[in-house]
């Protein structure tokens, strides 16, 4: 009932056009978006990871809400890229088959000044939606520059251990998804994915919602 009460008074929108959309993606938009699509399942070689996932081009349209999400305090567009995940059938089949989905972390700082981890944010939601176990079981050990302002060399340079597993997680032996909003040279999700293998994580993924 309160969570009617709270529609009504702050309906939920679309997160591009901004018009009432109970599903925060209105037809119109996601048809629009459509030429961004992709629906890639890569197997990928000489890699800790064994798949990458990804739904969009890091293009235009998807490029600016990524963007406000992350960088413009746009919490709110988290419901719009749950949304195009969850659209993604191909790929909700895959997730469906592993045990585990883990966040890309922040640095604790940098997440107290923003406020929120938009990776976290979606994972939450995907992992209530198809009933897999999230956990946070990366932690980000020091801050770093933007990875956007660097080129590839420096990008691999700047995230060199970084990250640390928690090995109290368990993950040993579990299918791992590996959750990140976007994969350019892919360094992150490498230095990430070397942890987890560590941690004796039996296969994992990289789940990405756009690829520059």
């Amino acid at each position: 009932m309160f969570e009617k009460i709270l529609d009504y008074i702050f309906p939920p929108k679309c997160g591009f056009c901004k018009k009432i959309s109970k599903e925060y993606l209105c037809k119109k938009c996601e048809i629009k978006i459509s030429y961004l699509k992709k629906d890639k399942i890569t197997k990928v070689v000489n890699e800790d990871f064994k798949y990458l996932l990804y739904c969009y081009d890091y293009k235009n349209e998807i490029r600016d809400k990524l963007i406000s999400f992350k960088f413009n305090d746009k919490p709110e567009l988290c419901e719009t890229f749950v949304k195009l995940l969850l659209n993604n059938k191909k790929i909700c089949r895959f997730l469906e088959s592993c045990d585990i989905i883990i966040p890309v972390p922040m640095y604790k700082e940098k997440q107290t000044i923003r406020g929120y981890n938009q990776t976290e944010l979606i994972a939450k939601k995907v992992s209530k939606e198809l009933n897999i176990e999230l956990k946070n079981a990366l932690t980000k050990q020091r801050d770093t520059m933007m990875q956007s302002s660097l080129n590839a060399e420096e990008r691999k340079e700047n995230v060199i251990n970084t990250y640390e597993c928690d090995k109290s997680q368990k993950i040993f032996g579990k299918k791992v998804v590996l959750f990140d909003d976007i994969y350019t040279t892919g360094s992150t999700a490498r230095e990430c994915a070397k942890q987890l293998k560590k941690s004796g994580a039996k296969e994992i993924a990289v789940l990405i919602i756009a690829k520059d």
